[in-house]
């Protein structure tokens, strides 16, 4: 990371955050307050009602939220360079301006901005898409720093879509005594309607209040030594108006820290509430397991035996199993999942699973009747197009079916069972905390059902050692034999007609079938993304032989389960869809997938949308195409060259960064501000401070702040 800002016109002082906070107005005060982080983001000074209203529509809610909302990067002054001596690529200039105009594009409501940037050496030409605002910013003769990437586009060299902030007089003249010593400006991340500028103002105006900011993390035997007194407060002061890069880096550092202690010690907090819970033991039953393996058509693999074989002796235990079979997509989980519901069975038990749709719903409960039910496992369906569902949940209730397979029917409050002691959950984390507890709740008072949780998206191994680490992980990294690896090949949009639509006609020639992904439902006339109705009708028109449909998220699940059973027949051969098609759905026929805009995807979600085909024997196949006349991104080559989605996952972490854990992988709510899941330097330090606290768990009294963020993480973390 870079260094942080000076955008006052007062210069930072370069010493301890007391001394820096006490030659400000009004610093020498907020010594004898706290801050509550927890309060409304009103609390702050500067910010009345209007500016409370649009913080909280932006989704600042608390104090917390806002000062812990810190700058993408930092832009540097001293980077500048004259026009003249411009090469291509990323570039910082100060430059003057003129010319600037706006215009429409030939797209309705997509809006070109143009100007003339000039220093005393040369000019260039800037350009903005969809920013008409910046006509207006950019006023004749004022002077501003442009970073942006320089670029030969439509015949010349030109400015592409640069930021733009005004140069503070103290900042031009780099001998003047008020200049600092590194003019470091911080740029954040724009949210609706609030801009970068609008947020720098904004810390402009409460500079002070940072001295109020009380520690959060205890101080035990292996507590890191720049966690020190004092240190929450330096770290967030630096990060928002830190003078050099080393100041901005050490105090992400310390924050990430924070976020990184948090998640381990709310992971070990709900292990040791987990083990003092009881369960029923299931014991091993080896007769049951033979009978299986023997009306198998095929062998499990080694990989699909150890995880079950981690599952059974789970199952033995009188404390409930809590963990995540992750598999590659295609890897046999099913039979695996099958393998302990026929343990729990043969012992008494009722098992349920709980599946995201009724159409994995459908596939899972076609798929383990014919695996159970020749073994005698009676096998009930409870989705909202069930048919005769009060019949069927009187024999629940009375425990006369044996395997319960649904969607958010099983969770409702009239669906009782009789002695519910295994939850299979598929691709848990589409439920929420709380759907997942109305299920664990279904089970005897005084037991807690055992919980074996499916996932089709590998985790990295730092993800599981932190919001994971309450779980058992069982993994399947073996694919059966005879499945063919998926060709996938990234071209450019431009040249799909000529290079993609011959390909996909030869795979409808021999009766295959084709998904074709497209980012968005509607148009959205500030992206040049093409939506899934649009590209609906121009395959009609490729391809009038095929029978093209289209599916999207906002259908009616009705209405959704028969287009995807329509397409399962075959009675559908190109289905255009959003990614709501992305887990589960089983189409062996189906032997080619289609992404565009493919750049706008995460490497995990591609993946997961690859594995849509090559579920059959026949070789299947990916095109990412990216859009307009982009290059394709590593990203892409890396998908280019590898099937392993073990190996992806963890470069999607580190190509990824601090934010979001894993795109939507793992309970969406639980997002990264400022951490990287990939910095094991850090996890390993946290994982000895959080084992001390998680050991004496009253230490957290004095840290009451700390408690209800503990709280709320475990709640987002466990899956119990």
């Amino acid at each position: 990371m870079s260094g942080a800002k000076p955008i006052q016109k007062r210069r930072l002082i370069n010493c301890p955050i007391s001394v820096g906070l006490l030659a400000a107005p009004r610093a020498s005060l907020c010594y004898n307050k706290t801050m509550d982080l927890e309060s409304e983001v009103s609390a702050l000074p500067g910010v009345g009602e209007k500016t409370a209203s649009t913080l909280k529509k932006a989704g600042f809610l608390t104090v917390k939220d806002l000062l812990y909302y810190l700058p993408r990067e930092y832009e540097n002054y001293q980077s500048a360079v004259k026009i003249c001596d411009l090469n291509p690529g990323k570039v910082t200039i100060i430059a003057k301006v003129k010319d600037a105009k706006t215009r429409y594009g030939r797209r309705r409501n997509f809006t070109i901005t143009e100007a003339t940037l000039y220093d005393d050496t040369d000019s260039i030409r800037a350009v903005w898409f969809n920013q008409p605002y910046r006509a207006k910013q950019l006023e004749t003769g004022r002077e501003f720093l442009f970073v942006g990437s320089y670029e030969f586009k439509n015949g010349r060299y030109q400015l592409m879509s640069p930021s733009v902030n005004l140069v503070p007089e103290e900042l031009k003249d780099a001998a003047s005594p008020k200049a600092p010593k590194s003019a470091i400006l911080p740029v954040y991340s724009a949210k609706t309607p609030l801009k970068s500028t609008d947020f720098s103002r904004l810390f402009k105006g409460f500079r002070p209040e940072f001295a109020k900011i009380q520690d959060l993390l205890p101080r035990t035997e292996h507590t890191p030594d720049f966690v020190k007194p004092g240190a929450r407060k330096e770290a967030l002061f630096k990060a928002h108006y830190a003078t050099t890069e080393t100041e901005a880096n050490q105090a992400r550092e310390y924050l990430a820290y924070e976020e990184l202690f948090e998640l381990i010690l709310a992971a070990r907090l709900n292990r040791q509430e987990n083990q003092k819970l009881r369960a029923e033991k299931i014991p091993y039953n080896d007769q049951a397991m033979k009978n299986l393996l023997k009306s198998l058509k095929f062998a499990l693999t080694d990989a699909q035996k150890l995880a079950t074989w981690e599952i059974i002796k789970d199952l033995d235990k009188p404390t409930p199993m809590n963990r995540l079979l992750q598999g590659d997509v295609g890897a046999g989980k099913t039979v695996v999942a099958a393998a302990a519901a026929l343990q729990a069975v043969q012992s008494g038990f009722q098992v349920a699973l709980l599946a995201p749709t009724a159409v994995l719903a459908v596939q899972h409960a076609e798929s383990l009747n014919a695996l159970l039910g020749p073994l005698g496992v009676k096998i009930g369906l409870l989705t909202g197009a069930t048919k005769h569902k009060t019949e069927l949940k009187k024999q629940i209730k009375q425990g006369t079916v044996d395997l319960v397979i649904g969607t958010h029917a099983l969770i409702t409050d009239d669906t009782e069972f009789h002695n519910l002691a295994l939850c299979i959950i598929d691709e848990q984390h589409r439920f929420g905390v709380n759907q997942r507890q109305k299920l664990l709740l279904k089970s005897p008072a005084e037991r807690a059902p055992h919980l074996l949780s499916m996932t089709a998206t590998p985790i990295p191994r730092s993800l599981q050692l932190t919001v994971f680490g309450d779980l058992e992980i069982s993994t399947i990294k073996q694919l059966p034999k005879g499945r063919q690896p998926i060709k996938t090949k990234a071209m450019n949009s431009l040249n799909a007609q000529d290079d993609l639509y011959p390909k996909v006609r030869e795979e409808l020639e021999k009766g295959r079938q084709v998904y074709w992904i497209c980012k968005n439902i509607e148009d959205v006339p500030s992206q040049e993304t093409i939506s899934v109705k649009k590209q609906a009708e121009t395959l009609k028109q490729a391809f009038k032989q095929a029978k093209v449909e289209f599916l999207h998220g906002r259908m009616k699940q009705a209405q959704k389960d028969e287009i995807m059973e329509n397409f399962a027949s075959g009675k559908i051969d190109i289905l255009v869809s959003t990614t709501v098609i992305e887990v589960g759905v089983n189409v062996p026929n189906a032997s080619t997938i289609v992404i565009m805009d493919a750049e706008n995807y995460g490497l995990a979600q591609l993946h997961q949308l690859r594995g849509r085909v090559g579920r059959g024997q026949h070789q299947s196949y990916c095109y990412l195409l990216v859009s307009g006349d982009k290059p394709p991104t590593r990203r892409l080559k890396e998908l280019e060259n590898s099937t392993d989605g073990f190996y992806l996952a963890e470069v999607d972490l580190k190509l990824r960064g601090p934010g979001e854990i894993y795109g939507s992988l793992q309970h969406g709510a639980l997002d990264l501000r400022i951490a990287s899941l990939s910095d094991t330097h850090l996890i390993a330090k946290a994982q000895k401070h959080a084992a001390d606290v998680a050991k004496n768990p009253e230490i957290m009294l004095e840290y009451k702040e700390l408690s209800r963020s503990i709280k709320r993480y475990q709640q987002l973390t466990t899956l119990n």
